[in-house]
């Protein structure tokens, strides 16, 4: 862990001077901030090579929002009630994954099966699918959700009723979806403990197969909900859609397909669940 800590500590450095830098330079600031996490991730990048662990990547996918829309806060100096509900949201959803991460973390020498199996399948261009697939494309896809909540951050425009009504949904929204995952992630924990091998069809996994990445995709859509109260639809709706299409296209189908090759009851279970809901 004080491993981990140190090494996203180097990267959020390396980040910050980076952004500090370009930003002096006259660099528009969200372009900034995309250059200082890519910065960011290669050096977590860097270090899963010295380990030869690409897990180390794994709790950036949550902490660097929280922390990103915190420090945006200070940058743009705007401080209004969407900022604050964003803030609050953001902050808990963060805390409830890296959490979930944590409670999971098995030691710097093990490595998420994923990534094994690309390891063991492409030996020849694994490096390259390490870098461009595995750690900078999660990057590039978080930030574009993340684009709806720094608008939302830079608009200090006072509210009317209903666009006030419409950000606290929005907030609402991410609530729930951390909070749904929150109680998803006891309840597989518990079962998997209690029945090891077996096909956890309790509580919110009885209604879908993959509640958790049902409250992920949701709390992105919360997220542009809150940006959409101000600003309506527009291409800033894009970061939404391109998390939602990582789930259904590539997390959901490579869960499902280790699922089914590894529980025999998983089969049955899947003609009688639904995906998300």
């Amino acid at each position: 862990m004080a491993l981990i800590a140190a090494i996203y500590a180097l990267a959020g450095v390396a980040g910050w001077l980076l952004f500090d830098w370009l930003t002096m330079q006259a660099m528009q600031p969200i372009a900034a901030l995309l250059l200082a996490d890519v910065l960011a991730t290669i050096v977590v990048w860097a270090f899963g090579l010295l380990y030869e662990n690409v897990s180390v990547y794994d709790p950036y996918w949550s902490v660097f929002p929280p922390i990103a829309f915190l420090l945006w806060a200070f940058h743009t100096g705007v401080w209004s009630v969407p900022v604050i509900l964003l803030l609050v949201a953001s902050w808990y959803w963060g805390w409830r994954l890296t959490r979930n991460w944590a409670i999971t973390f098995k030691g710097i020498g093990h490595e998420d099966w994923r990534y094994t199996k690309y390891r063991d399948r492409h030996p020849l261009v694994f490096h390259v699918i390490n870098l461009f697939g595995l750690n900078m494309m999660p990057t590039l896809v978080v930030f574009a959700a993340m684009l709806p909540g720094l608008k939302l951050m830079a608009n200090s425009q006072q509210l009317t009723a209903t666009q006030t009504i419409i950000c606290v949904f929005g907030c609402i929204v991410c609530l729930a979806s951390a909070t749904i995952q929150l109680i998803a992630d006891k309840q597989s924990h518990d079962f998997r403990a209690a029945h090891p091998g077996q096909v956890c069809n309790v509580g919110l996994w009885k209604h879908g197969r993959h509640p958790n990445y049902f409250g992920e995709i949701q709390f992105w859509w919360g997220i542009w909900i809150m940006y959409a109260s101000l600003n309506g639809i527009d291409m800033y709706i894009g970061g939404a859609i391109a998390m939602t299409a990582l789930f259904l296209g590539i997390s959901i189908p490579l869960m499902e397909k280790r699922q089914l090759a590894n529980k025999p009851g998983y089969a049955e279970y899947r003609k009688q669940t639904r995906m998300l809901i």
